[in-house]
């Protein structure tokens, strides 16, 4: 089944000459089922290439899902049209009172900033709080797990002095859990972060399972035994060249970034990366839609129960 955006969303005609089954408003509203309904909290600069990358994984169900994009940064962007955001996105006080079948909040390129000097963070505190009682499972990636785990669990900043950022292998400590299923022994997915996940700082500061770790990334894949909050410190949703991009962005800016590890053939940047990842994209998203949200979300999003918390 596919995904529901709205008709004039730049990702349906690019997503389309992939041979993603996209279905758009008009034909959705002709269909006699009730579709998952996923918010999107990006925070990304340049929204339209993230909200691209999103959409391709989370199509990849056999469920029909109503995707609706929030912001809570209201400032002029320098990567986005206005007119794209006003159009496609919503504001947090026009969607306070509904409820969501699932909650994905996306990372953002605030990893030396400290928590206090982020613009907008009273509002990811007022989000992650929100989705308490009116959303049934969450998911954060990257930058938005480090403040996750801040805000839920009071767990200090670490930062490290060399960015993580490369192409890693992974090791999956579950491989009976519902998340993993289907996941291979060893799997691969990229990092771009300054955010330290070690393995010891999540079980000692937290309750949440560990079900996969990096021994260069640390903590990978973690989650709410409720299943009600998944976290994924790296970025299984990036594209073959999105690392690329980075890396060249900051030798153009003269930051003279490091190479991304195990990325670029023969570690020689002239040379065009491979997606190596994206099997373990596409199923680690299809496993928490079916397993975390589906199987456990009301039909009735009215009926959701405000105690579990």
């Amino acid at each position: 089944m596919p995904i529901k955006v709205p008709d004039e969303l730049p990702a349906v005609n690019l997503l389309r000459n992939e041979n993603v089954f996209v279905m758009t408003d008009t034909r959705a509203h002709l269909q006699n089922i009730r579709p998952l309904k996923v918010l999107i909290l990006n925070l990304m600069p340049k929204k339209i290439e993230t909200e691209n990358q999103f959409l391709r994984l989370l199509s990849n169900s056999p469920l029909q899902l109503d995707i609706q994009l929030l912001r809570i940064d209201n400032r002029a962007s320098r990567n986005t049209p206005t007119e794209h955001l006003n159009t496609f996105y919503r504001n947090f006080e026009d969607i306070k009172d509904e409820n969501y079948d699932g909650l994905i909040i996306t990372g953002a390129p605030l990893g030396l900033v400290d928590f206090d000097d982020v613009a907008y963070w009273p509002q990811i505190s007022e989000v992650l709080s929100w989705a308490k009682k009116h959303v049934t499972s969450t998911l954060c990636v990257c930058w938005a797990v480090q403040a996750a785990l801040n805000i839920l669990y009071n767990v200090p900043k670490k930062t490290l002095e060399e960015k993580i950022s490369g192409v890693y292998e992974h090791l999956n400590l579950e491989p009976h859990a519902l998340l993993t299923r289907g996941f291979d022994e060893i799997f691969l997915a990229p990092h771009s972060r300054y955010a330290a996940f070690p393995v010891d700082m999540i079980e000692t500061h937290t309750d949440l399972d560990i079900l996969a770790s990096s021994e260069q990334a640390g903590a990978y894949l973690m989650a709410s035994r409720d299943k009600r909050l998944v976290l994924v410190t790296g970025h299984p949703e990036y594209d073959a060249g999105t690392l690329a991009s980075e890396f060249f962005r900051d030798s153009e800016a003269g930051l003279l970034p490091i190479l991304p590890d195990n990325y670029f053939p023969d570690n020689n940047p002239a040379n065009k990366p491979k997606a190596t990842w994206r099997s373990h994209g596409h199923l680690l998203f299809a496993n928490w839609l079916n397993y975390y949200v589906y199987q456990i979300t009301p039909f009735d999003l009215r009926e959701m129960n405000p105690t579990l918390e």
